[in-house]
């Protein structure tokens, strides 16, 4: 089923509170959601963010959510159906990175654990709260899943985030083919797979060959498009495109010394990152 806007639909946005995750929000409240719920860790961001964008004229509701804690989002899930009733969109796009060392070189172990959680368990954890009232729904749904160009080639200095992203984009994948196989055809999952973003989060990272560093009001404006026609696999810039079907063509060795050429097996060497919260 097409989706021509969310107009009168409730949305959910995880990491709402700054970069994508904003934008997303606004984009919602543009469209004239019914209702948008914010969800972030950064409390006052959260805030700062709910009150712009209820200037705006949304119904905004938000949460102080830590999505690392499946207990956190089975909490607010639930104070979320309370609030707003089932969610119709779904933006899962929180997420962490770490890097800018080799995985031999790790000193804090829960970066770890913490970044599989973000990035690989929560987007599960939190659509398995809101998915089932969408098949039960009948009318049309999305999930967005905010993965990563990382999912899709090996890049060192980045491993964790790499594993998190793999898994985050095999699972969300799967799912699309789970809902299609069972007839669910009213509700789309659609997997955005960017390089780096002018967000912060990485600040010090290097563009390579033919691949600047995104602009996320792009990102949003083209995932947003494809969420709602539905499209299964959103992979940005076609550089990055081209980087994995050369991959999957290439021997390793081969393979290796492209992406060594083009830039992205050093991409990471400056990397700094946005500031801890």
């Amino acid at each position: 089923m097409k989706l021509e806007s969310v107009a009168g639909r409730t949305v959910l946005v995880t990491g709402a509170a700054m970069g994508l995750g904003k934008l997303f929000a606004t984009t919602a409240v543009r469209e004239r959601a019914a209702a948008v719920v914010l969800w972030d860790i950064n409390e006052a961001a959260l805030k700062e963010t709910a009150a712009e964008l209820t200037e705006l004229g949304g119904t905004v509701h938000h949460h102080v959510v830590d999505v690392s804690s499946q207990e956190a989002i089975a909490e607010a899930a639930a104070a979320v159906r309370a609030e707003v009733g089932d969610i119709d969109i779904l933006v899962n796009n929180a997420g962490i990175v770490r890097g800018n060392q080799y995985f031999w070189e790790t000193t804090n172990r829960a970066d770890i654990e913490k970044t599989m959680a973000i990035n690989s368990l929560a987007p599960m954890w939190i659509t398995l709260e809101f998915l089932p009232a969408m098949v039960a729904s009948k009318s049309p749904s999305r999930v967005l899943n905010i993965a990563s160009s990382a999912g899709l080639v090996s890049n060192p200095r980045m491993s964790v985030y790499a594993a998190s992203k793999w898994a985050a984009l095999g699972w969300s994948d799967s799912v699309r083919i789970e809902l299609e196989q069972a007839g669910h055809e009213h509700v789309k999952v659609t997997t955005v797979c960017p390089t780096y973003i002018d967000t912060g989060m990485f600040d010090g990272a290097k563009g390579f060959w033919f691949t600047p560093i995104l602009k996320q009001d792009v990102v949003v404006e083209t995932s947003w498009a494809q969420m709602k026609a539905g499209t299964p696999l959103l992979v940005l810039p076609w550089t990055s495109r081209l980087n994995k079907a050369l991959s999957g063509l290439l021997p390793i060795r081969a393979r290796d010394l492209f992406l060594n050429t083009v830039g992205v097996y050093r991409s990471m060497d400056h990397f700094t990152g946005r500031k801890e919260i």
